[in-house]
């Protein structure tokens, strides 16, 4: 099964992780490629705010701004719960400024969920790891799921994130266990937005740069910590237009990979204007009746914790073809 873009051209496929697990993808994924020049990417972007907004703004009221959901119940949190004088807050540009408040702060565990649904078949992609939000480095374990043909049962893929380039270790499919398969990310239909079973967690919060609409939801309970629930919409060519530089090649790539540009989100921010857990709703054209739609969940906690990455050397990356089947 081949992705195809919102004009029917079909679009090179790549047999990553979520490709043995969904058939999303069918074959060949990049060989060896230049392991130093990720490094030097995933590091040259760290000091500051970057893109296409301010620095992230903190929450400083319970206002609901115009357009948001109407009630007249005050906030579930209480004035307590809130600590904040009443004012007006601009929630469109907090959620475009909260891949700069990752960036404060550092670093985080991480948790994702992935789930596609075609043909009413539904399957469903488990991650967990860290990622530092400085260097622009994260790595995940993803349990890829048992698609009834043996290929993805009991099987645990090693990801390391990099805005250039994913790369994944025991991938199957004829690749050594010892290892390691980069992927380039700008090269993916859809900027590896899901392609390896999971968002990368800044990938994400870049792709909220591209709000549009948004609603506000009210304040809930996340993991112990009070948040502020948003839903919307954002447009994955704004976000392209607004990233940090290092990751807007893979968003500029994903404009082409989704049946629209348009990704409906449900989005956590802290007190901090900290993404806490993002859900966004992406949907495959791919031939089959009625597409493919997959719905990618990325939960972040634990800020401060060390998150060491140390990416493949070279003579470690798999340079051989990458088939589907083994072949």
């Amino acid at each position: 099964m081949v992705v195809q873009d919102r004009r029917g051209g079909a679009v090179a496929a790549a047999a990553c992780g979520v490709g043995l697990a969904v058939g999303l993808f069918t074959t060949g994924c990049s060989s060896n490629g230049a392991a130093a020049d990720d490094q030097t990417s995933a590091g040259r972007f760290a000091d500051g705010p970057v893109g296409g907004s301010a620095a992230g703004l903190p929450f400083t009221d319970r206002a609901r701004p115009p357009g948001a959901r109407p009630t007249g119940e005050p906030d579930p949190a209480g004035p307590s719960a809130a600590g904040s004088p009443s004012g007006r807050t601009d929630y469109a540009a907090a959620l475009r400024a909260c891949a700069d408040a990752l960036v404060r702060a550092g670093s985080s565990r991480v948790r994702t969920d992935l789930e596609t649904t075609s043909g009413g078949t539904r399957i469903a992609i488990r991650g967990t790891g860290g990622h530092d939000y400085r260097r622009r480095t994260g790595q995940l374990n993803v349990r890829l799921p048992d698609t009834g043909d043996g290929r993805g049962a009991d099987r645990t893929i090693t990801e390391i994130l990099t805005p250039g380039a994913l790369y994944m270790k025991n991938r199957g499919a004829g690749v050594p266990a010892d290892k390691w398969v980069r992927v380039d990310t700008a090269s993916l239909a859809d900027g590896n937005l899901v392609t390896g079973g999971a968002t990368d967690p800044m990938a994400a919060a870049e792709l909220l740069r591209g709000v549009r609409e948004v609603t506000y939801e009210g304040r809930e309970r996340l993991d112990g910590t009070w948040v502020r629930h948003f839903s919307g919409m954002a447009h994955i060519g704004s976000a392209a237009r607004m990233a940090s530089p290092a990751y807007r090649p893979a968003l500029t790539a994903a404009e082409k990979g989704f049946t629209t540009d348009e990704v409906a989100f449900d989005a956590y921010l802290d007190d901090a204007g900290r993404l806490r857990k993002v859900r966004q709703r992406f949907r495959f054209a791919n031939g089959s009746t009625g597409g493919t739609s997959v719905t990618s969940t990325t939960t972040l906690h634990g800020f401060g914790a060390p998150v060491p990455v140390r990416l493949p050397d070279r003579r470690d990356i798999y340079s051989g073809r990458v088939t589907a089947d083994g072949g």
